[in-house]
């Protein structure tokens, strides 16, 4: 079969070539460069010196080998975001759960497949911060002569959200971390790496969009940011959803997308506006008390021959506390389930679990007001380990985990009412154990400890199924009577609604240790996370394979 290889060097040259493969060779060179936004200039980390970083282009099928090298003075990992692994967790790569770091001067080759998936994904360092300018674009074309399940668009754009910081992100975290309080949040919000006007500084550095009078477009927009869920509009144009985070759904028209971080939305734009410049707008979603970083980001939708200084057609942003916008969009989400494409949601449940999650405050002698910010799953906030844990499962090492993870909270309590008084998180680094092919429903209920929040919640691993939401607290006898389960939306990464719960579904049919977090930076480093490990199955076809010879050691 003739593919078409990609190989990306250094200096972020694409050198094509035609060969006879299915294979995608990318190289990945993680240096620092200076970047000058908002009127400042700082360096940061990248991939092959560009923020966002390189696209990732791939069709269903392929075989991917990404040759990362660590030009940079931190230890690094890169994670495919919604790639499934099947059988190749050892390429997962969030730190200390699937692989030791890459140290400083070192590579590693990542190599997977990319079975059963189709549409936009992303890869992020997953270590410490660094996911801040360390991400990209993963775009997954149907297999050669198999068509888009909606019509065929003139042009493709991928379009990457994101935050920045004025300082050093790694002194931000390492700050927060040692005086125990949250860290400053971002002092902008970027589309492809442009922020737009922002106060206090005259550059615009603005994105703009062309397009072409008549034609349809089909926008991937993956939303890389770090702790802010997005909306995201363009103005006096209509957008329609076709696909999210790699899964097709039923063509739904809305004029606002909403994504958490680690979620991507792929829809078609309809250019069939007078010519002119339209405003597209990013701004953040936050319906609780906690800070965040209110600006919007700013960009241009410019048709072909509009005329220079032509003045831009604003649009009206969502109150950033605007829950009903984030609940109508998820609401509307549905899988495509068609033949070609069904929705396969698991119907008999062999592990019923139910998470609660959310912030807390635990004493701590050196820290500022002599407490730290902590988070938690079932009231157990996860401590990293310092060897990985696949490699501690593959290799039955001792001492690095425990497979004691509670099923359900020791203690319930009124999650969404007044929060009990004395509650403190037990530290550990514990999993989740489940047989190859076993059947999960897992209900994710936010609680308001100390703040109830929303919580973009991301599985390594699989997809799955969101069967229904809420707000309060879930009833297992009521709402599990309005699941759906014909079409629920497919994703890696869901939103739990403020002081509510999402219920979802998956198949573990995917054998290694698979993290899941939420998606705010904040939160992971605060210990919200925990693994599933899965065992493997019979025979080698369901069975991790066994470890790469070049896999970073600890």
């Amino acid at each position: 079969m003739v593919c078409w290889v990609r190989t990306l060097l250094f200096i972020s040259v694409l050198v094509p070539a035609f060969v006879e493969c299915r294979i995608r060779h990318y190289h990945f060179n993680v240096v620092v460069k200076n970047a000058t936004k908002l009127c400042s200039t700082k360096p940061i980390v990248t991939v092959n010196g560009t923020f966002p970083g390189p696209k990732l282009y791939a069709r269903e099928g392929d075989n991917v080998l990404v040759r990362l090298t660590n030009h940079v003075q931190y230890n690094v990992t890169i994670h495919w975001h919604g790639v499934r692994q099947l059988r190749t967790g050892w390429s997962d790569g969030p730190a200390y759960i699937t692989q030791c770091p890459i140290q400083p001067g070192q590579n590693f080759l990542y190599n997977f497949t990319l079975t059963g998936q189709r549409g936009t994904l992303l890869w992020h360092a997953h270590i410490s911060w660094l996911r801040t300018t360390v991400h990209g674009a993963i775009v997954i074309l149907p297999k050669k002569g198999v068509p888009y399940p909606f019509p065929k668009p003139y042009k493709e754009k991928v379009i990457v959200l994101g935050e920045w910081w004025k300082a050093d992100t790694e002194a931000v975290v390492k700050q927060a971390t040692q005086t125990g309080l949250p860290p400053n949040i971002s002092d902008a919000h970027t589309i492809n790496g442009h922020p737009g006007p922002v106060p206090n500084c005259s550059s615009d550095d603005a994105y703009t969009l062309h397009v072409e009078t008549g034609k349809t477009y089909l926008l991937r927009v993956i939303n890389a940011a770090v702790n802010d869920e997005l909306f995201f509009k363009i103005a006096n144009h209509n957008l329609t959803v076709v696909e999210v985070d790699a899964c097709y759904t039923k063509p739904f028209e809305t004029d606002t997308l909403f994504l958490g971080p680690g979620q991507t939305t792929t829809a078609l734009l309809k250019a069939d506006q007078g010519i002119g410049k339209y405003l597209i707008a990013i701004s953040p979603f936050m319906d609780t008390t906690v800070a965040v970083n209110n600006l919007t980001g700013i960009g241009y939708l410019r048709y072909n021959h509009t005329l220079a200084f032509t003045p831009t057609t604003f649009v009206a942003i969502p109150a950033v506390n605007a829950t009903p916008v984030t609940s109508v969009f998820s609401d509307s989400l549905r899988s495509l389930n068609s033949k070609q494409y069904p929705a396969n949601v698991p119907l008999t449940i062999d592990h019923s679990l139910f998470f609660t999650i959310g912030v807390g405050i635990n004493p701590c002698a050196t820290c500022f007001n002599g407490s730290r910010a902590v988070a938690a799953i079932n009231n157990i906030s996860f401590v990293m380990p310092t060897t990985a844990i696949l490699q501690a499962h593959y290799y039955g090492i001792n001492g690095v985990f425990t497979d004691d993870f509670p099923a359900k909270p020791a203690i319930p309590f009124n999650y969404t009412g007044t929060p009990p008084s004395g509650v403190q998180t037990m530290n550990g680094t514990k999993v989740y154990r489940l047989a190859y092919n076993s059947t999960v429903q897992l209900v994710i209920q936010g609680n308001t400890i100390i703040a109830p929040e929303s919580h973009p919640t991301h599985l390594h691993g699989s997809n799955f199924f969101v069967v229904g939401r809420g707000v309060g607290n879930f009833d297992p006898e009521k709402d599990p009577l309005k699941f759906n389960l014909v079409d629920p939306v497919e994703r890696n990464t869901v939103s739990v609604p403020t002081a509510g719960w999402t219920a979802i579904r998956f198949r573990a049919d995917n054998p290694g240790v698979w993290f899941f977090h939420c998606h705010l930076e904040v939160h992971t480093t605060w210990g919200l996370k925990m693994a599933f490990l899965v065992e493997n199955g019979r025979g080698p076809n369901e069975s991790i394979e066994p470890p790469p010879s070049d896999l970073p050691k600890c």
